[in-house]
């Protein structure tokens, strides 16, 4: 299962946690990790397997809702700062969009991440 992880710079700290919380279930040989660029370094860092993309304002928004749409990425798990503006926006949206329209479990925050997560492990 491919499973893309995202966040704004402002919930890095928090991606980190979750991340490094969520180790057994990273790690598992079936699960394939993608990652915008900062996030992806994020991951590495903790000893993950992670496939790095772009960053988000160059388009690594727009890769991982490309993901989506071919049906290879299953879940995306985006810590997004909603109270900061951000230049590529519409480019959020449409990831979130594509989310919607493929059935692709998609988290916005730690509590609904966590929710996915346990769900993986029964």
């Amino acid at each position: 299962m491919e499973i893309a992880i995202i966040a704004h710079d402002g919930k890095k700290d928090e991606m980190r946690f979750f991340l490094s919380k969520n180790l057994d279930v990273f790690t598992q040989e079936h699960i394939r990790l993608i990652a915008t660029g900062t996030t992806g370094k994020i991951a590495e860092e903790l000893g993950l397997n992670v496939q790095r993309l772009l960053s988000g304002p160059l388009g690594g928004d727009a890769q991982i809702a490309a993901r989506v749409a071919e049906g290879f990425t299953k879940m995306v798990i985006f810590f997004r700062d909603p109270l900061n503006a951000h230049p590529h926006e519409p480019d959020i949206m449409m990831l979130m969009r594509q989310c919607d329209v493929h059935n692709a479990a998609l988290a916005s925050n730690p509590a609904t991440a966590e929710i996915l997560i346990q769900g993986l492990r029964i």
